[in-house]
């Protein structure tokens, strides 16, 4: 049954185009993220078979768009989501769960099993790197670029020397 999105401050919707398995997705995103659900499901497949389409879930109060657009795109980097996390159990968390069959990769950057690209990054970044110290800057710029997953706490050694 299809419901109607709360969308009415967001006018820019991020659109997924996925290659067969919509539904695998939706479903996966939606288990991460603890502040989501599934909103308007379409099974407009001339088939008959009952796959799912195209959808919209909210993740974190952003509504993404998702479809079975086929083979023709790919993701890739030049796009990623960017996961604001407050605390190092939630970076840990995010960094954990959309890796799972995906690949890890530097600075907080990962690509999920689907090969969408995610950062996760402490809400200490701001804070930390922004400084108007720029030797403070520099210091935790070089201990991030060292890094896989963000760790807070390497980042504030960095930044008070």
């Amino acid at each position: 049954m299809a419901t109607t999105m709360e969308t009415s401050a967001q006018r820019i919707t991020p659109f997924l185009w996925f290659n067969s398995n919509v539904e695998e997705g939706l479903n996966f995103y939606t288990s991460v993220f603890k502040d989501s659900r599934i909103g308007n499901v379409s099974h407009l497949d001339a088939g008959g078979n009952g796959k799912v389409t195209v959808a919209s879930f909210i993740l974190n109060g952003v509504e993404f768009m998702i479809l079975d657009g086929g083979p023709a795109f790919t993701f890739n980097e030049s796009i990623s989501f960017y996961v604001k996390c407050e605390t190092q159990d939630e970076v840990d968390y995010y960094w954990e769960e959309l890796s799972k069959g995906g690949v890890k990769s530097q600075c907080g950057w990962l690509k999920d099993k689907f090969g969408v690209s995610w950062q996760i990054v402490p809400n200490a970044i701001e804070r930390l790197m922004y400084d108007a110290d720029p030797a403070k800057s520099k210091r935790v710029m070089e201990a991030m670029m060292k890094m896989s997953k963000m760790i807070i706490a390497d980042l504030e050694k960095a930044y008070n020397g």
